[in-house]
């Protein structure tokens, strides 16, 4: 029986992602250390298999958005730290078992927290707070920073390991006087909590975008997100794409006009005659858009495009190779080196992480050596 990976598989590149990794790194000092986030399955990367990578990488802090994807990296013995951005209320007991460490944007979870680490006797667990400097999602207003450092004074349970914030535009030159107003208000902010806290945690804003063009305020932390995964905010800078989505040709066959149409409401049309067709494994469950299908993109196979033809289906889709060299268990690629990713995200009118997150669990992850 073949392996899943004969079918259809994400191939993750460690050269890339080392690649990626070192060129974000050569932004900081030495000492600036580097959080990694693997939210949203690594934005669809896989998030147990690229950990694992990352480990020999040198990161030094992981970060999901859900207590469970932490909870999954830890039973997978992922052992670096791991910051939970949305920890809500409902896990804190799995939370602590796992050693999770919660981002707290608020009073009330702080609260929750504390009375859950009371209940256990435990002290000094370690937390993130999460300024509010401009993007209004999550975290303390500075009018609620008195109120949280008396809190904190009071509460031993818990001991603030980093202090971060969030950017909201750092990508957008136009938007930059307002994203350096975001950085003074965190570093006026976190100085602030730091002296009354009578010792000083991390500080931590700067996203992949900030990396690159604000290295200036990378303080004691930064979080890679998207760079790492190959998209760079500059023009001009060739990031290495470190998935390619890969599936194999399925069939193989020769229709002429006379066969009519082909796929979900008879949307491809035969109009010449020795029109190859060729059906692939992939599909709008495995994260192909439909909008993808009638020939508005184009797949490479054995290095040539060939174009969606016909509605896009669940599991599978039919692609014009005529003129070309293809048969049953050539490579195709959706996405990677070519296409890129980028180019199918601007066919939809999206971003490459929408793109990224879509491909589901059901292809596998497979890492390779180049």
């Amino acid at each position: 029986m073949n392996s899943a990976n004969d079918f259809s598989r994400l191939e993750l590149s460690l050269d890339a992602c080392r690649s990626n990794f070192r060129y974000f790194r050569s932004k900081l000092r030495p000492s600036t250390r580097m959080l990694v986030l693997v939210k949203a399955n690594a934005y669809g990367h896989g998030a147990v298999e690229f950990a694992s990578m990352l480990l020999s990488e040198g990161a030094d802090y992981l970060a999901v958005a859900l207590p469970v994807e932490g909870i999954e990296l830890r039973k997978s013995g992922i052992s670096l730290p791991i910051l939970v951005l949305t920890a809500g209320t409902d896990f804190f007991p799995e939370i602590i078992d796992c050693r999770l460490e919660p981002g707290i944007p608020n009073l009330f979870t702080l609260t929750k927290l504390c009375e859950e680490l009371d209940k256990r006797g435990v002290k000094d667990f370690p937390i993130h707070i999460k300024l509010d400097t401009g993007m209004h999602r999550l975290g303390f207003l500075p009018s609620q920073l008195d109120e949280l450092v008396q809190f904190l004074k009071t509460h031993p349970q818990v001991k603030v390991k980093s202090l971060y914030s969030h950017l909201a535009a750092a990508e957008d030159p136009s938007q930059d006087a307002f994203t350096l107003s975001q950085l003074e208000q965190f570093r006026s902010e976190a100085s602030l909590l730091s002296s009354s806290l009578g010792y000083r945690p991390m500080w931590h804003i700067l996203n992949s975008a900030g990396i690159e063009r604000f290295s200036d305020y990378q303080f004691d932390m930064v979080r890679l997100g998207i760079g790492i995964y190959g998209i760079s905010a500059l023009d001009g800078v060739n990031l290495s794409p470190v998935a390619s989505l890969k599936v194999k040709v399925l069939q193989v066959k020769t229709l002429g006009p006379e066969d009519g149409t082909v796929g979900y409401s008879r949307k491809g049309v035969i109009t010449h005659p020795g029109t190859t067709i060729a059906t692939i494994p992939v599909g709008y469950a495995d994260g192909v858009d439909r909008r993808l299908g009638c020939g508005r993109a184009s797949f490479s196979v054995n290095g040539h495009r060939a174009p969606t033809i016909g509605n896009i289906c669940m599991d599978m889709c039919m692609l014009d190779v005529s003129g070309l060299d293809v048969k049953v268990g050539d490579t195709v690629t959706i996405f990677g080196q070519d296409p890129t990713v980028q180019e199918i995200a601007s066919i939809l009118g999206t971003i490459p992480y929408e793109i990224m997150v879509s491909v589901p669990k059901r292809i596998e992850r497979i890492k390779i050596k180049k």
